[in-house]
């Protein structure tokens, strides 16, 4: 038996038509689910039929059910099925962006963050605990004081001391404490997180991390902790994780088009599977060979004497099925999840599963990194200038002028973090509220910037040249962290 991956690139297939005998009912036949975006409008105009809108998200479950049409669901209410026209869809390409962020997206993440919070077990107690940690050590020292916690204590305003500084947490230091530790906890060092794929920036858990840390388990349960106190406290982390693994910390249960944050190779090769004929030239049987999280070569039957069943067009569903549960629920990382797990939910309340879903997750805890200049330009606020003064059009300027990175710092500089929330700058928070970005004229034209990050400010000083603003900033936002006011 050869491996799907080799099978699919060195053999054609001869587009040859399957007859499914009379007497064989096609429900019987396994299918398995595919994601797809529609491409236009759909009405419906019989009973059975699913409305569609344009650039919807759904799940079709069955692709040969009537000669044109697809049957499905969408994605997030798998209760609203039908029938809709197969022209009507494309299948979702993985380089395409899942979750186009819309104004309406806006609206209806606004919403279901609104109904999280009024959950009574979200209401946080008016009592602090403050922690206090040495910023050298920040990830032992973070570890042993949230995990001296309880959840009572977990519902407390998290007040955070930096040991050596003279710095009050009005806000600003438990924004950079969540931004400083997030970039901890993803540090290779640890061996806890790794890349999905080589070509991804979104993290997963590395199955192997018993083998470079003993403590790996109670780990994963402070980092669990630590993602649910971040959303408790309305702070982001600098981390962002495959999709299927907010799924899982969701309780969702994983579908096809998952494999490709555990497989990309196995997804695209199955893919091809799903939508062309010929199976059999592929020499392909019911059992698989992969490699362990160890690098272990082994051989795995995904049924009874699987290795003695040939793949045909006939039965291939039920094989795709099979290898995509199989691929999704052994990837090595049981028990670490299982720990990470346990951590979030004794700081959030089970009902969340309820009120979002992984995509919503996703961006609760970790914003967007990218930077809309104009939502920012049009949500800021100033102190002693107008917004048609020339040191805010050099300003502005500046910020459109630079580089992605520096922006990302200019930002990080101002607010303490380089994440936007998923609804823009108007919901940009610091001690404790909405606090809209702050311009403040303040001091001379040879000083520094100076940032109070608690109220996303900066004192911006009233510099009379372009260049002369832009040599300040640039110093202020590389080297002069030391004037960096984290109140």
């Amino acid at each position: 038996m050869k491996s799907i991956e080799n099978n699919i690139v060195n053999n054609s297939v001869n587009d040859k038509k399957i007859v499914i005998p009379k007497n064989i009912n096609n429900n019987s036949i396994i299918k398995t689910s595919t994601l797809v975006i529609s491409i236009n409008d759909f009405h419906a105009s019989q009973p059975g039929q699913l409305n569609i809108k344009k650039n919807e998200y759904l799940i079709v479950t069955d692709w040969n059910c009537e000669e044109g049409w697809v049957y499905g669901h969408r994605k997030d209410n798998e209760t609203e099925m039908g029938l809709f026209p197969k022209v009507f869809i494309k299948i979702y390409n993985e380089n395409e962006e899942l979750v186009k962020i819309t104004p309406e997206y806006r609206v209806k993440f606004r919403k279901k963050i609104k109904t999280l919070k009024a959950l009574r077990e979200m209401k946080m107690i008016h009592k602090k605990n403050k922690i206090s940690i040495n910023r050298n050590n920040l990830f032992s020292d973070s570890f042993s004081e949230i995990m001296k916690l309880t959840p009572y204590d977990m519902k407390k305003s998290l007040i955070i001391n930096y040991l050596g500084e003279s710095g009050v947490d009005n806000g600003g230091l438990l924004r950079d404490f969540f931004y400083q530790l997030s970039k901890e906890i993803g540090n290779p060092n640890y061996a806890l997180l790794q890349y999905s794929t080589s070509n991804s920036y979104e993290l997963e858990i590395n199955p192997k991390s018993n083998m470079a840390n003993p403590l790996d388990l109670q780990y994963f349960r402070f980092i669990g902790r630590i993602m649910g106190l971040a959303i408790f406290n309305e702070q982001y982390l600098s981390l962002s994780f495959t999709l299927l693994f907010y799924k899982k910390l969701l309780g969702k249960k994983p579908e096809f088009y998952d494999l490709k944050d555990v497989d990309p190779e196995m997804y695209k090769n199955l893919n091809w599977l799903k939508e062309n004929k010929g199976a059999e030239n592929l020499y392909l049987t019911f059992e698989i060979e992969e490699d362990d999280c160890f690098g272990n070569h082994r051989k795995v039957s995904l049924k009874p004497n699987g290795a003695n069943i040939d793949v045909t067009d006939y039965n291939k569903f039920e094989y795709i099925d099979l290898v995509v549960k199989h691929k999704l629920n052994n990837t090595g990382d049981e028990n670490q999840f299982a720990e990470l797990k346990k951590g979030f939910y004794e700081v959030i309340p089970l009902e969340i599963r309820k009120i979002l879903n992984e995509f919503d997750l996703k961006y609760l805890l970790s914003g967007i990194n990218e930077i809309d200049i104009d939502d920012w330009e049009h949500n800021t606020n100033y102190e002693g200038y107008s917004k048609n003064d020339n040191t805010i059009f050099y300003f502005w300027k500046f910020v459109k002028e630079i580089s992605d990175y520096e922006r990302t710092q200019l930002l990080l500089f101002a607010t303490g973090n380089s994440q936007v929330p998923v609804t823009g700058f108007k919901d940009l928070q610091g001690n404790g509220k909405i606090q809209p970005f702050n311009i403040k004229k303040a001091g001379t034209e040879n000083d520094l910037p100076i940032s109070h990050t608690c109220f996303n400010r900066i004192d911006l000083p009233p510099y009379t040249s372009y260049y002369q603003l832009k040599q300040k900033l640039l110093l202020a936002i590389t080297e002069g962290m030391s004037g960096f006011e984290k109140s």
